[in-house]
């Protein structure tokens, strides 16, 4: 699997879904379709949804999860998006917090994926974009 450095980065729109356990700050997790990897419900952008709401919508269709979606991204990460032909892309992924006000016992991508919460440090470690991780701690450490 090569990296193409011809193709335009895509711009893409995630969640990261939060809520507060007492003192400990939890991140929803869920797998990917494919490697089964921990990520953050993300997407591509909508014509029809500004940003933060795309990004609810994802939360709902991958994660199962609703709730109040911050208006303005906490940062972005950096990664590169395998296509069916075995091609790379780089995207660029802003983030926006949605706090969960209700989960789901069902949803679109319930049969597709796992969710699991974590506490901020377990979720940044069990990601596998360093950006990420990072930005799920400082985001954590912000609201603590």
């Amino acid at each position: 699997m090569s990296k193409s450095s011809n193709d335009k980065q895509i711009r893409q729109i995630a969640a990261l879904p939060w809520r507060r356990r007492g003192d400990v700050v939890e991140i929803m997790l869920i797998t990917s379709r494919e490697t089964k990897r921990w990520v953050i419900a993300k997407g591509n952008l909508m014509v029809d949804l500004s940003d933060p709401l795309a990004a609810a919508q994802e939360a709902y269709e991958e994660a199962g999860v609703q709730g109040d979606i911050a208006c303005r991204p906490v940062g972005q990460y950096p990664y590169y998006k395998r296509l069916k032909d075995g091609r790379c892309v780089p995207c660029v992924v802003d983030v926006y917090p949605l706090e969960v006000l209700i989960q789901l016992g069902s949803w679109p991508e319930a049969e597709q994926r796992e969710r699991q919460w974590m506490s901020a440090a377990d979720a940044a470690a069990s990601v596998h974009e360093p950006v990420l991780a990072d930005l799920i701690r400082l985001f954590a450490a912000s609201i603590s």
